[in-house]
């Protein structure tokens, strides 16, 4: 196959761009469920926060395991397994009414997203790429779930205006189950060289837990994992309690966004907007400059954003303000940090790799998710949290710094 004559939009692509849509839609939303159903049941403000903390981690500890099925049994099967376990775990959480089952059931909303998000979707993309579009296929890619992000927190606060918030979960399993319609368009060549077929799963993960560029790949996505999922899961409810009242004479009010609870939603709909070209900047940029440097020059600039917010007044204007800023910044490091583990460590192993990688930045979205809430049943705000936040993406930024951008495949282990 000569894949210097592979197109840039593939079939491949458009129908991974379309699960990683509607899988990240539904998990973008859950930050707007985060109040009704703490009223409802009467619940701390941390029992649906760590339910979210669990799903963030299952995620994390499901990414590697579905990559490697995905490598193992196929793409497709893999997919398949991913959205029924992500439907699964969405009926059953309708059903939820103790903070203990949600935060069971979440488990295996967790696991669903592992199998219809990022790790399985991109390494898809990235073996049907050519090596001259791979980086901008794999922005693509990351932007639809930003796209996902656009509406899909508006649209749960639209649908939680006449309809429950476990009828919502149902509509939002239906709609992941959905897409498996097109799984039957999404076929992927095995592109790997010689050497990557040659050298079995042991082989490429013993060379990359010994290559010291992997351990800092793997630290550096913690700070990634911790600020995104705070902000999807705490932002909404941050901006409802902390944020100065909306003008009722003003331009706000005048499209009808009349409450804070409904600027949340649609700061949640401004950073996916704004990914959109943040990541299309970034995959554009991933192939002609260094992406550790690009890599650094993101969290540094995410750092100064988040520091900037907190520090002065928290106002309607500061909240858009930031949400498209930090949205440009979003899922930019995606791209980038797909592209950088494919780049060094091949194409062949690329899930289970990055699956690792994405595991750190799991652990940092249950802990931004899980102190957000302990924090703030503790303090009555988010302060401290988002201040622990602006120092993870500082050491993100240097961490990555002494990353050796180098083909490993074919080397001596």
């Amino acid at each position: 196959m000569d894949q210097s004559r592979t197109p840039l939009m593939t079939p491949v692509l458009i129908v991974g761009c379309i699960i990683i849509l509607v899988s990240f839609a539904i998990r973008a939303s859950f930050g707007v469920f985060q109040i009704p159903i703490a009223d409802e049941f009467g619940w701390a403000r941390a029992e649906f926060s760590l339910a979210i903390a669990i799903q963030n981690l299952a995620w994390g500890i499901g990414q590697p395991i579905f990559g490697a099925i995905a490598e193992k049994i196929g793409d497709r099967k893999a997919i398949i397994m991913g959205a029924v376990t992500y439907a699964i775990g969405l009926v059953l959480s309708s059903y939820a009414v103790t903070p203990g089952a949600h935060q069971v059931y979440e488990i295996l909303v967790g696991f669903g997203i592992a199998g219809t998000g990022f790790g399985v979707i991109l390494a898809v993309v990235g073996r049907a790429s050519s090596d001259e579009n791979r980086s901008m296929s794999l922005a693509i890619a990351t932007a639809a779930g930003s796209a996902g992000q656009v509406f899909g927190a508006p649209l749960a606060e639209w649908m939680l205006g006449f309809m429950t918030w476990q009828s919502t979960f149902l509509v939002f399993a239906a709609a992941i189950l959905a897409v498996l319609l097109m799984l039957p368009m999404m076929r992927a060549p095995v592109a790997a060289s010689k050497a990557e077929l040659e050298e079995s799963m042991g082989e490429i993960l013993l060379k990359a837990f010994k290559d010291p560029s992997y351990t800092f790949i793997f630290l550096g996505f913690f700070s990634c994992g911790y600020q995104l999922a705070f902000v999807t899961a705490h932002f909404p409810a941050m901006i409802t309690e902390m944020c100065a009242a909306i003008d009722p004479s003003g331009t706000l009010a005048a499209v009808g966004i009349s409450t804070t609870s409904a600027l949340g939603a649609i700061a949640i709909s401004l950073i996916g907007l704004a990914n959109i070209a943040g990541t299309l900047l970034a995959g554009y940029l991933g192939k002609r400059y260094s992406k550790k440097y690009l890599l650094a020059t993101v969290y540094l600039l995410r750092t100064i954003a988040a520091g900037t917010f907190i520090i002065l007044p928290i106002t309607p204007t500061s909240v858009i303000i930031f949400s498209i800023v930090m949205g440009s910044l979003w899922l930019a490091t995606v791209p980038l940090t797909s592209g950088l583990v494919a780049h060094i460590y091949g194409l062949r192993y690329m899930g289970t790799l990055y699956g690792i990688v994405f595991f750190s930045h799991q652990l940092g979205s249950f802990l931004g998710v899980w102190l957000g809430g302990r924090m703030y049943d503790a303090f009555g705000d988010y302060t401290m949290v988002w201040w622990i936040g602006v120092g993870v993406g500082a050491f993100s930024a240097i961490v990555h710094l002494p990353i050796k951008e180098r083909p490993l495949v074919g080397a001596a282990a």
